[in-house]
C-alpha cells in the first residue's frame, strides 16, 4: 500500500474506506429565470438530495456548469450547500480546470468557503503528458488541506490519467480518491489493489460492475430523482449483497435510458428537466446548454414513469 490514507474524515460523512461518502450526487445548478444563480434553490435542491439518501453532494463540476458559472457564484454555491446541508453530508467542490495557477486558487477559495473536499479534473483541451499531469494534481493537493478527488475522464479531457500516475498520485496524503469515467475497470482494479484510493464510479450504468472490483460508491447525475434506488444499491453492493445490487441495478435501466434520451455529454439537461418533472423547477442551462425539447422530456417521463418502485424491489429479495 502507499503512504495514502483515505480513512481521513473528508467531512461529516467521512468514514473508513469512503472519504466523501457513498451516494454522491453531482449537483446541477439552479438559476432563475434571468440567468442568475438561485442560492435559494442550490439549498433547498441540497437539502432535498440529502433527505433522498445521498451523504456526499459534489457542486461546481461539469453537471453543475461550471464552466459558465463565475468563481464568485462558485463560491456562493459551495457557502450556500454547507449552510443547507450541515454535518449530513459531505460538500465537495469542482475546483480544477486546463489552467494549474487557477484551479490552486480555486482550491484554496473552496477551502475558504467551507468545502470539504475538492474535485480536480484531468487538465482538458491542453493535452499535457503523464508527468504534466502529475505536477497538476501535485500542486492542487499542495496548496490547500482540502482532501482531493480525482476526476479521470478522457472522453472529455482526452488525456486518461495512467495507472503508474495514479500510484504516483496516491502517495500523496491528501489525495484520496478517485472519480473514474474511464470505464476501464482492469485498471481501475490494479490501482484499487496496489494503492489505498477510494474509487467512485463516474457513470451511473456501471455502478455495480465497479463495486465488484472494490470500488466505494457513485458520483452520480441519476441520484438526483432516485436518490433511494441508488442508496440501496450502493450500500447492498458494500455489505456485500450483489443479488439485491444487481436488482436494483436491471430495475434503473429506464433512469439510464432517460439520462440519455439529450445526448451524451447533457446529463445536467436530463436532471433538470426529470427535476422539474417531479416539481422541483431549477431553470434552465446557460448556453452552449439548450433545454429538453418538448419530444425529449416526454421520453424522460415515460421512461421514468417504468421505474419499479423501490418497496417492491426490497418485497422480492425476501420474498
Amino acid at each position: 500500500m502507499t503512504a495514502s490514507d483515505n480513512s481521513v474524515v473528508a467531512g461529516p460523512a467521512g468514514r473508513q474506506g469512503t472519504p466523501f461518502g457513498t451516494t454522491i450526487t453531482a449537483m446541477v445548478t439552479p438559476f432563475r429565470a434571468d440567468g442568475a444563480v438561485d442560492l435559494d434553490k442550490v439549498a433547498a435542491l441540497a437539502n432535498q438530495l440529502v433527505d433522498e439518501g445521498n451523504n456526499g453532494l459534489v457542486v461546481n463540476g461539469t453537471t453543475g456548469e461550471s464552466p459558465t458559472t463565475t468563481d464568485a457564484e462558485k463560491l456562493d454555491i459551495i457557502r450556500a450547500t454547507v449552510q443547507a446541508v450541515g454535518d449530513r453530508a459531505t460538500v465537495v467542490s469542482g475546483v480544477g480546470s486546463y489552467d494549474t495557477a487557477h484551479s490552486v486558487h480555486m482550491a484554496q477559495q473552496a477551502e475558504k468557503a467551507g468545502a470539504h473536499g475538492g474535485l480536480v479534473v484531468t487538465p482538458y483541451y491542453s493535452r499535457p503528458q503523464q508527468a504534466g499531469l502529475l505536477a497538476h494534481f501535485m500542486a492542487v493537493a499542495d496548496a490547500s488541506e482540502l482532501p482531493i478527488m480525482l476526476y479521470d475522464i478522457p472522453p472529455r479531457s482526452v488525456v486518461p490519467i495512467e495507472v503508474d500516475t495514479l500510484k504516483r498520485l496516491a502517495e500523496h496524503p491528501r489525495i484520496v480518491a478517485v472519480k473514474d469515467a474511464k470505464g476501464d475497470l482492469h485498471a481501475g482494479s490494479q490501482v484499487i489493489a496496489e494503492t489505498d484510493l477510494a474509487y467512485y464510479s463516474g457513470d451511473d450504468p456501471i455502478v455495480v460492475p465497479w463495486m465488484s472490483v472494490g470500488a466505494v460508491g457513485v458520483v452520480s447525475i441519476i441520484a438526483h430523482v432516485v436518490g433511494p434506488h441508488v442508496s440501496a444499491m450502493v450500500d447492498a453492493a458494500n455489505a456485500g449483497d450483489f443479488a439485491t445490487a444487481t436488482r436494483i441495478h436491471h430495475a434503473l435501466r429506464p433512469v439510464h435510458r432517460a439520462m440519455g434520451r439529450t445526448g451524451g455529454g447533457a446529463g445536467l439537461v436530463f436532471a433538470k428537466t426529470a427535476l422539474a418533472q417531479r416539481g422541483m423547477d431549477v431553470g434552465i442551462p446557460r448556453l452552449p446548454q439548450i433545454p429538453a425539447t418538448a419530444e425529449q422530456a416526454e421520453q424522460i417521463a415515460a421512461d421514468l414513469a417504468e421505474l419499479v418502485p423501490l418497496e417492491e424491489l426490497r418485497a422480492e429479495s425476501t420474498g
